[in-house]
Formats: C-alpha cells, sequence, structure tokens
C-alpha cells in the first residue's frame, strides 16, 4: 500500500497540481487545517472501491479474525460463564 503524503492547507493549496497527479498515482494526500487532518485527496479508483465496499457490507469482512482469542480458547464455554454470572446478579 502506498504511502500517505500529508500538507498544510496552505502547502496543499501551493502544490495541488502535484498533489492530483500523485492520486493519481495511487498515493492519498491528507491536508491538515492547524495540524489537524481536515480533508483526504485519493484517487477515484480508491473512491469508488471504498463505496463499493460501502453499499456491498463487503467491509465487514475486514474484521474477521480481529477479536480471534478475545473469548478464550471456547467461546461458548465464556459466553456461558458470562450469562451464569449475570443470572446471579
Amino acid at each position: 500500500m502506498p504511502a500517505t503524503a500529508r500538507y498544510g492547507l496552505e502547502q496543499a493549496r501551493i502544490q495541488l497540481p502535484g498533489i492530483v497527479a500523485q492520486a493519481s498515482a495511487g498515493v492519498a494526500s491528507v491536508i491538515t487545517r492547524h495540524g489537524k487532518p481536515c480533508a483526504a485527496v485519493i484517487s477515484i479508483q480508491q473512491l469508488e472501491q471504498s463505496a463499493a465496499h460501502a453499499k456491498g457490507g463487503a467491509s465487514i469482512l475486514a474484521l474477521r479474525g480481529t477479536g480471534r482469542g478475545l473469548w478464550g480458547m471456547s467461546p461458548s464455554q465464556t459466553v456461558s460463564e458470562l450469562r451464569d454470572e449475570w443470572g446471579n446478579a
């Protein structure tokens, strides 16, 4: 994945043609105002890909496996124990 460039607002205004050329090449740029991110310049392909994921719900698949181990060796056992704990409260 290409790196993300960062530009202050005034610097981005001056270098906009170059930033757009970088976006076309797949390099995303973040524009900051007073050091805080406020906008991003990305390629049309990246925008369309992001929109397609949002429409199809495919973006949730990126989360698959991120909670591995969170519930212990036996997730059903952990949930059962939590139910028992809350049921006795």
